[in-house]
């Protein structure tokens, strides 16, 4: 089976600054590292790729430095990197990233199963997974927690939901998207790393794409603006109240009804 898995590099640290003028994070500079779900992303894959003896395909969109969190996953088992990277893709909200990681995948070609981790901790709206199976017109299921089995041309999952979990068989080609406690990812290997040392990375640039329109990815193609980000103010200020549970009660009515909360 061919496994494709989608990563992202993402900054490792909250303290990010933002562009004033574009509302995109400013990157470069920033300690980075793999974003913490596709660690179990990653897992998952190498071991449905070992299970079905088929090869596992990392993916990511970013700039030339997004080849270390390549690297890692190489160190982790994956087989075959790609890295999509060109100025053009600059700028993407979740709906352009999600086409131009669908339009990569398609450039890969043959494709059986695609894992994503749930979200990332830089943008955390869980969206991108199920945007790319949808440009693709493949099933998927997000919220996975548990793989129960790989047959011929399905896949068998648990999908963990708030008050409930169910199962669900999907037909292949498909994507899941899984969550934290699906399993216990390996640590990068030390062999595999010197294993791997020479081995390039596949570069895909808007020229390899099926689709060349420009409009279509980065800001271009990004139907929605940050208008404005900035930091909560913080609030750190008090009131302490003393009297009887019935005095402090008629005070907090009347306090909220002033606040029109109430």
């Amino acid at each position: 089976m061919r496994v494709l898995v989608c990563i992202k590099q993402v900054p490792d640290t909250t303290h990010v600054e933002v562009d004033p003028e574009t509302g995109i994070l400013k990157r470069e500079g920033v300690a980075s590292k793999i974003n913490p779900y596709d660690l179990y992303a990653i897992e998952t894959a190498v071991r449905i790729a070992h299970e079905t003896e088929g090869r596992t395909f990392v993916l990511t969109m970013g700039p030339p430095q997004a080849e270390e969190v390549l690297r890692e996953a190489l160190w982790m088992g994956a087989d075959d990197p790609y890295l999509l990277t060109d100025q053009g893709f600059a700028g993407s909200d979740v709906l352009a990233t999600s086409y131009t990681l669908s339009q990569g995948i398609r450039s890969i070609g043959d494709i059986d199963l695609i894992v994503c981790g749930k979200q990332t901790t830089d943008g955390d709206t869980a969206q991108v997974g199920p945007e790319i199976a949808e440009f693709l017109s493949i099933p998927h299921a997000t919220n996975v927690s548990r793989i129960i089995s790989v047959g011929k041309g399905t896949i068998r999952v648990e999908i963990d939901y708030p008050e409930y979990s169910e199962e669900a068989e999907i037909s292949l080609p498909a994507l899941i998207a899984v969550d934290k406690g699906i399993n216990t990812p390996r640590l990068p290997s030390y062999r595999r790393s010197k294993l791997t040392s020479s081995q390039p990375i596949t570069r895909l640039t808007l020229s390899d794409l099926e689709d060349k329109d420009p409009t279509h990815y980065g800001i271009h193609g990004s139907p929605t603006r940050v208008v404005r980000i900035f930091p909560p103010e913080k609030n750190s200020g008090r009131d302490i109240w003393e009297g009887t549970g019935e005095e402090l009660g008629n005070r907090l009515f009347e306090e909220l009804s002033r606040m029109k909360m109430i």
